[in-house]
């Protein structure tokens, strides 16, 4: 009797797992199915970018050989084309160079638009800032103090890739229009950095010897040099390099 007993309760729990597997069938087949279009979706997402990585470097690569033989309308289409359907850095990187090429034809304003929009997409922090700091120098000579104070002062904090030259141009800034004790102090400072450049040192102490020898004929040389310095390569800030296969030079030391 005791054996029939067991039999059938064995009988029962394995319909009752045959139930429970029943039910589950469907949520199992349908994990593995979503796991299936993940992993197709991630695929597919790597071979698209793959494939947008390497088209955009290489109307990038066309696009500066074009400048290089004064093709500059061929080469500002085709930055275009790049900064339009690009990745992210190929993007910035498209729109950096159409700003420098507005900048050298003379026009400012478009310049810094260009410069502005390659900030807002850029994805790397310090390409960001590099891209803000060049729409800086572009406006140096023409934008209000209030303007320029405004751009700068976030791109000086502590932790910001351009610190220094964000607070090498506000001290310019402040010379620039008139605020000569509050620029000498920033220039001493910048004297006395560490990891300033020694052109930035050099730049600083010469501002310095500037203000203290006083007269107006003076603190307009010091004005020109604040629009000449630091000189801004095109493209990239110093010590980044292009992604693979972009080709064209890269920037040159910084001062």
């Amino acid at each position: 009797m005791v054996d029939v007993f067991e039999e059938v309760e064995d009988q029962l729990r394995t319909e009752r797992y045959m139930a429970m597997a029943k039910r589950a069938l469907p949520w199992a087949i349908g994990l593995v199915v979503l796991l299936v279009i993940v992993a197709l979706g991630v695929w597919g997402w790597d071979a698209w970018r793959t494939s947008a990585q390497n088209k955009a470097s290489t109307t990038l690569t066309q696009a500066l050989k074009a400048q290089s033989e004064n093709a500059t309308s061929t080469a500002f289409n085709q930055l275009g084309d790049v900064a339009k359907t690009g990745t992210p850095v190929y993007k910035t990187l498209a729109l950096m160079q159409q700003g420098g090429m507005r900048l050298e034809a003379g026009s400012v304003a478009e310049a810094v638009g260009l410069f502005d929009k390659a900030a807002k997409a850029s994805p790397d922090p310090a390409l960001a800032d590099w891209a803000s700091m060049r729409a800086v120098y572009a406006l140096f000579d023409t934008a209000p103090y209030a303007d320029l104070e405004k751009r700068l002062t976030p791109l000086a904090g502590d932790k910001r890739p351009f610190r220094l030259e964000a607070k090498e141009g506000l001290a310019f800034l402040k010379l620039r229009d008139g605020k000569v004790k509050e620029a000498r102090t920033d220039f001493v400072v910048l004297s006395q950095i560490f990891d300033a450049t020694p052109g930035m040192r050099n730049r600083a102490k010469a501002a310095i010897s500037l203000i203290d020898s006083g007269g107006a004929g003076e603190m307009a040389k010091a004005a020109k040099m604040a629009a000449e310095a630091p000189p801004p390569p095109a493209g990239l800030p110093p010590g980044m390099q292009l992604p693979p296969g972009a080709g064209g030079p890269g920037p040159g030391p910084a001062e």
